[in-house]
């Protein structure tokens, strides 16, 4: 019983030294937006508003922060399709080059973001295409579409074989079942993984940097080139705007189709 009990008091000891690791910075970004002084300190000197206030009637971060929003979209429309149909054929089909497809779907986490930033600002230098801010959206969902398709993939998984055949044994043709038995199985999967791609390009920073020029920065890139010279608790207030619209990305995935659904694809 002493055993039992001395093994929970460690395991959930490790657990909250854990969850206070991993919200401190936010933490300490929340408390630093709310000071009342005119440098950013954590604990804040006093309590304010005005920092909110101010950032409310400036127009070169709501600006920069509609251009991140344009790349989360951008990112976001291309990726459903692609993410999509690729997530049903992962699932439902044997793909023959099935050993690169796994690698690819590794490459988020096995690959410098710098290196695929790197190349794809040589193809779109190439293609003339710097300066503007939809091939950011689309550098994005490059990177990040094994996401997108680890989602689609776990709702097709679950998809009974049975129901695409009654559909074919009563006449449907192939393109009526997957229209209406196949696509409105994986729409979780599809609501899931638009929501995490719509994050993660929303706070993209390393390929923004490298795609975009001074006239059209994103609210990251932004934030990056403010804090090289000073940093004033304006910007923790609109990290912290930057940090709410996340979270409530995260809490609209999980009230209309849960987590778990991105969750078991892994």
């Amino acid at each position: 019983m002493t055993g039992s009990l001395g093994k929970s008091v460690v395991l959930w000891s490790v657990v909250a030294c854990g969850l206070v690791i991993l919200s401190a910075p936010t933490l300490v970004v929340l408390g630093a937006s709310f000071t009342a002084g005119n440098i950013i300190a954590f604990p804040p000197e006093g309590l304010s508003l005005k920092w909110y206030s101010r950032i409310a009637g400036a127009g070169d971060l709501w600006n920069a922060f509609q251009r991140s929003l344009y790349v989360a979209f951008v990112c976001t429309l291309a990726a459903i399709p692609v993410g999509t149909l690729a997530g049903i054929a992962l699932a439902k089909y044997a793909v023959r080059p099935e050993r690169t497809i796994q690698v690819y779907l590794l490459l988020p986490f096995t690959i410098p973001l710098i290196g695929s930033g790197i190349g794809l600002m040589l193809l779109f230098g190439d293609l003339r295409l710097l300066g503007q801010l939809w091939p950011v959206g689309i550098a994005c969902c490059v990177i990040n579409l094994p996401f997108m398709i680890w989602a689609v993939m776990a709702s097709a998984s679950a998809l009974d074989p049975e129901l695409e055949l009654a559909a074919a044994s009563c006449g449907a043709p192939p393109l009526s079942t997957f229209l209406h038995v196949t696509l409105p199985a994986v729409v979780p999967g599809v609501i899931s993984g638009s929501l995490l791609m719509f994050i993660l390009a929303l706070n993209e920073f390393l390929v923004s940097l490298l795609l975009v020029d001074a006239r059209i920065v994103t609210l990251p890139v932004h934030i990056y080139n403010s804090i090289r010279s000073i940093i004033t608790p304006d910007l923790a207030a609109i990290s912290v705007v930057f940090i709410a619209c996340a979270a409530a990305a995260v809490l609209l995935l999980d009230r209309l189709v849960g987590l778990e659904i991105f969750l078991k694809s892994k």
